[in-house]
């Protein structure tokens, strides 16, 4: 299969909101490892502000969008107590937010060839590392992200409990 990934316009919004309703869809019908909830997480306007704030990509298989990943410098509160492998500015740290494959296409390399570009684009753009939390009961993300190098910091509540999201795993690759 062949993947293309390229930073979103404003034209794939109305496609993304799609992905991510047809992946909460998804979710609900059975293990919903990432704890998300169609209508609060991911929705349409994550995928507005990333666009607008041109730090979103998407992931295309034979033309068709089959995922999207944020990359920023916006990390959440919780990251600041946590005993990261490198002490940096976040200007030189890169955060992965909304990292989603549509369910049409899990299994198929998509998260990898996202997780794959998330880090060469950094490293071309000379940043330090890449930092995301990941719902603890989140296993098939938590072994993308080892599996591709990342290394587990800690545990951290996020603040979501009142979602059933109680805790969270920081990981970090350094580059």
């Amino acid at each position: 299969m062949h993947i293309i990934i390229e930073k979103g316009l404003e034209s794939d919004i109305e496609e993304l909101a799609l992905l991510y309703d047809d992946l909460n869809d998804y979710l609900a019908r059975g293990e919903n490892y990432p704890g998300w909830r169609k209508g609060l997480y991911p929705i349409r306007e994550n995928a507005v502000e990333g666009i607008a704030n041109r730090h979103l990509y998407v992931a295309r298989a034979s033309g068709k969008l089959a995922g999207s990943i944020i990359l920023n410098h916006e990390p959440v509160p919780a990251y600041h107590g946590a005993n990261w492998g490198i002490d940096a500015d976040y200007s030189e740290i890169f955060v992965i937010h909304t990292f989603a494959v549509h369910p049409a296409y899990l299994k198929q390399g998509i998260g990898s060839s996202l997780i794959e570009f998330a880090v060469h684009y950094s490293i071309n753009e000379h940043i330090k590392s890449i930092r995301l939390d990941v719902y603890d009961h989140n296993l098939p993300a938590i072994r993308l992200y080892e599996k591709s190098g990342f290394t587990y910091v800690g545990t951290v509540d996020l603040g979501l409990g009142h979602y059933g999201l109680d805790y969270f795993r920081l990981y970090e690759k350094l580059l």
